[in-house]
């Protein structure tokens, strides 16, 4: 009774947090001028967004199950991806995607240290990965954020990720802690297999990069011509910003960190918010089918 209450209260400030911070980049430009701007997508850009976010989501998929050590099929996989995009799109603060994702692999395979650890590795990497391509991006976008307070937003990210990634890993921290051991023992288990490494590691370029293309091709969609290296250059930031669990989904991070980093390269507020609301919105309809899924579950029950 005392976690449901704790859960609920927590979706509760995470939504006061969403309201509040979608008021204040609202209230930059006014809902009717972001409403006017989305009105102006070209559908074959938004349909094209669509595509490669589903595209994201089954690599997405092929990734997860290099990290799984059993015998599943991708199909099966699959639908327990989508059920869990389902919940943290559509259903965040209540229950976790994450955890719904452990659940049904739990049910499907048995073990359920196995996965949730394949799925800590999943997260793991594919921040890795975000914080690859800044870093490539970097020196070639160095201007965009010179004479900005946002030039020293990367290099503490990764100061960050580098000081908790030796904390855990390191020191082996992970094995002291009983719940934690089995993801410390999982992770060192894939130390040799460097192959495996390198091509989750690839499935992971292939996820972000169909992300920042999506961005890219909804800003052309809406007649905006953004240089790409903004978009490899930002994209990784606000995606590291918006994963910050203070809001629902991210909404309100996410629209405030679009109109911090694109207006560096004059994007007009209205602009930014109309692409943030945009991508998110091809992943609340393609998440649908996260539904549809989760039904089919249901009744086979």
């Amino acid at each position: 009774m005392a976690l449901k209450a704790n859960r609920l209260l927590l979706f509760i400030l995470k939504f006061s947090v969403s309201l509040v911070l979608i008021y204040i980049v609202l209230s930059k430009t006014g809902p009717e001028l972001v409403y006017s701007t989305m009105k102006n997508m070209n559908p074959l850009a938004f349909i094209s967004a669509l595509i490669l976010y589903l595209f994201a989501q089954f690599i997405s998929t092929l990734r997860w199950r290099l990290l799984i050590s059993e015998n599943i099929g991708i199909r099966k996989l699959f639908s327990i991806y989508l059920i869990g995009s389902f919940f943290n799109n559509l259903l965040p603060g209540l229950i976790g995607g994450d955890a719904v994702k452990g659940f049904y692999l739990y049910k499907t395979i048995g073990k359920g240290n196995l996965s949730f650890a394949s799925i800590f590795m999943d997260r793991y990497i594919g921040f890795s990965t975000l914080i690859l391509i800044c870093m490539a991006a970097y020196p070639f976008g160095y201007s965009y954020l010179k004479g900005s307070s946002l030039i020293w937003t990367f290099p503490i990210i990764v100061l960050m990720f580098v000081t908790a990634s030796l904390f855990f890993f390191g020191l082996h921290v992970g094995r002291r802690i009983m719940f934690l051991s089995e993801i410390y023992s999982y992770f060192y288990s894939y130390r040799e297999k460097k192959l495996l490494i390198l091509k989750t590691l690839l499935l992971s370029l292939i996820i972000q990069i169909s992300g920042i293309l999506s961005v890219y091709i909804l800003a052309i969609g809406l007649s905006k011509n953004i240089p790409f290296l903004a978009c490899l250059m930002f994209l990784p930031l606000i995606i590291m910003f918006t994963a910050i669990p203070i809001s629902i989904s991210g909404v309100g991070v996410r629209e405030g960190a679009f109109i911090l980093f694109f207006g560096l390269i004059g994007i007009k507020s209205d602009v930014a918010i109309a692409i943030s609301l945009s991508w998110f919105l091809t992943g609340v309809t393609v998440n649908l089918l996260g539904l549809a899924e989760y039904l089919r579950y249901r009744r086979k029950k």
